[in-house]
């Protein structure tokens, strides 16, 4: 289980740096275990919801342990459009 999560964690970090976000993203393979702090505004959680279907606390926490090899790049390239400036 472990490795499944470091390696989602990996796959979510490197799919938002290669769509080519200009934000730092080394906090999602800095932290552990099965949850994820982001970093997003409320804003930004709410429109990850309404425009995405993606749903995290509003403090913007998401479950690494619900990512899949399927929805990463979904999740990464959602992230990184309520992210855009």
């Amino acid at each position: 289980m472990t490795q499944r999560i470091n390696t989602m964690r990996a796959s979510l970090r490197k799919g938002l740096e290669d769509l080519g976000s200009k934000r730092s993203w080394k906090h999602i393979t800095d932290q552990i275990g099965m949850f994820c702090y982001t970093g997003l505004t409320s804003e930004q959680v709410d429109r990850l919801r309404e425009e995405y279907h993606v749903y995290c606390t509003s403090d913007g926490r998401i479950s690494i342990a619900g990512i899949t090899i399927s929805n990463v790049s979904y999740l990464a390239s959602a992230i990184h459009e309520v992210t855009k400036d």
